[in-house]
């Protein structure tokens, strides 16, 4: 006798697997969850009058979505406003530190010229500073000031003179035409990389020679042809640099090889310049050579404190409109909150009336106006978030490149900044809601059931 073979039927076995998977995730998921809301019967009541489809119908629907609308711009603005004002000081500070660097090391003797007191090479303990946690960048400059003359123009110019290990990494992203100049060790270089404002001032263009006299005695010049042509929108730094092999400027100074104006130091962060300002000045400040002379140290804000004290002066705006956001947001929830307590009144009466003391029914309300914070704040992050994606890549708002520095209005957006800013507006908007909640204490069971 033979056996018929076993037929399986996939459908009911995966259909009845599936059935065993969802019970499992209901009580393992889904139990936990309802009976919280069960148990916390404050938060259920709360959840069931905040989202009854009957909820929009009252006369408190229209106000209370006002209120929403009013935290979801309140945020949206302190979003932009924080993204803003952190995208302008970093691109300012970024500027500022792509041609001064985070830390120099010059000569103790040298005035605020460019004309500069030489340091020796030997002189400044490299590999000490260069064992210092977060320094990631060591280079020498020298540096001359000078005059371009071509056949109808004039311009005073400061050239600053490099060597081939110096970083181009800012200046790169600054090139407009051409390219930055290569520097080798063994043959001097005659290229030159100017602004733009000094190409237009003096018609030159990407391969053009010019003369840089030097008054000197006795005097003397330098030809040299262009390579590049940078912008940085800052105009001090626009109107004055440009930049050359060191070795003209040595000669032109009558240094030796081991002669430079100074050191350049790159860090990995700029909250730490001060901790590694004072770490290099532990190691090359506080030493005197054999011929009397002696290191100076400074930093990038210690050399421009004008800029760094603008820019600062940013985040006290940013703290202003964060107040007003705030306080707007607050008491827009506020008065939505005093219509929902006046509409819910005979609730409040009943609740009462069952035994729910004052601040189990003022939880109620709380819950709810966490509820209405919270989908405000959704649409805020969806608007503000938005706003800064879209200017972030297309650059929709321009800026007078002459008066801020750079030509459209930057964006910075950090997790943790809109993690604060949420947290923060919730906080804040459920805190003042505590006050008017006390209300509720104000209202007589027997008189509540009977208002109409």
């Amino acid at each position: 006798m033979r056996l018929a073979p076993l037929r399986v039927d996939w459908n009911n076995y995966l259909a009845s697997k599936f059935k065993l998977l969802e019970l499992f995730l209901n009580f393992v998921l889904l139990t936990p969850y309802q009976t919280y809301f069960t148990l916390n019967a404050e938060l259920f009541i709360a959840r069931k009058i905040t989202f009854s489809t009957e909820n929009q119908k009252q006369i408190s629907g229209p106000i209370v979505n006002i209120a929403v609308f009013g935290i979801a711009l309140g945020l949206a603005v302190m979003i932009l406003s924080v993204a803003i004002v952190t995208g302008f000081k970093n691109e300012i500070r970024d500027k500022v530190i792509g041609f001064g660097s985070h830390i120099q090391i010059t000569n103790f003797d040298s005035n605020n010229s460019f004309e500069t007191a030489p340091v020796q090479r030997d002189q400044v303990p490299l590999h000490m500073i260069k064992k210092i946690s977060g320094v990631k960048h060591v280079q020498v400059y020298v540096t001359k000031s000078g005059i371009i003359k071509t056949t109808n123009n004039i311009q005073a110019i400061v050239l600053k003179g490099v060597d081939s290990k110096h970083d181009w990494t800012f200046l790169q992203k600054c090139l407009i035409k051409g390219s930055v100049p290569t520097f080798q060790d063994t043959v001097k270089s005659n290229l030159i990389l100017i602004s733009e404002y000094i190409a237009n001032l003096l018609q030159l263009n990407v391969d053009d020679n010019l003369t840089v006299y030097f008054v000197q005695d006795p005097p003397r010049m330098r030809q040299f042809e262009v390579c590049g042509i940078y912008k940085t929108s800052i105009e001090d730094f626009d109107k004055s640099f440009a930049l050359v092999d060191m070795r003209h400027l040595q000669k032109l100074n009558n240094w030796t090889d081991d002669q430079i104006s100074g050191y350049e130091i790159l860090i990995d962060d700029f909250k730490n310049l001060d901790m590694q300002t004072d770490s290099i000045f532990e190691i090359a400040g506080y030493h005197f050579t054999e011929d009397g002379s002696k290191l100076k140290i400074t930093n990038i804000k210690q050399r421009y404190p004008q800029i760094f004290d603008w820019l600062n002066l940013q985040d006290i705006n940013v703290w202003i409109i964060l107040t007003l956001m705030l306080l707007v947001a607050g008491f827009n929830m506020i008065s939505g909150l005093l219509i929902l307590i006046l509409e819910r009144t005979n609730m409040i009466g009943l609740l009462k009336g069952l035994g729910y003391n004052n601040w189990k029914i003022r939880r109620i309300f709380l819950y709810q106006s966490g509820f209405l914070i919270s989908k405000g704040l959704i649409w805020g992050n969806v608007i503000g978030i938005g706003l800064c994606l879209i200017q972030q890549y297309f650059g929709i708002v321009p800026l007078d490149a002459t008066v801020y520095y750079i030509d459209q209005v930057p964006i910075s957006l950090r997790v943790m900044h809109l993690v604060y800013l949420n947290i923060g507006t919730l906080l804040v908007i459920v805190g003042m809601m505590v006050i008017p909640s006390y209300i509720i204490t104000r209202i007589s069971p027997a008189k509540a059931i009977k208002f109409n």
